[in-house]
């Protein structure tokens, strides 16, 4: 399942022409938290979300907006 979070986080990151560093830091939060504690399979793309958001609002200078991920993941976080 990391696997295909990370697949989705790369094609996040690429439709939204982010920096590399902010795939970098969004799939280190991702691994970093998976090694704490275990999650639903179900939670998983809201783990990658958050990730994403921390990571751009950390290292772009014109972050993507909420609404512009909730259109990315189909309303289903």
């Amino acid at each position: 399942m990391r696997r295909i979070l990370v697949d989705w986080l790369i094609d996040v990151h690429v439709r939204f022409r982010l920096q590399t560093e902010t795939l970098h830091i969004a799939v280190n939060l991702t691994d970093r938290f998976l090694a704490c504690r275990q999650i639903r399979r179900h939670e998983m793309q809201l783990l990658g979300v958050t990730a994403m958001v921390i990571a751009a609002k950390y290292q772009e200078i014109y972050p993507p907006t909420i609404e512009d991920f909730v259109y990315m993941t189909d309303n289903a976080c």
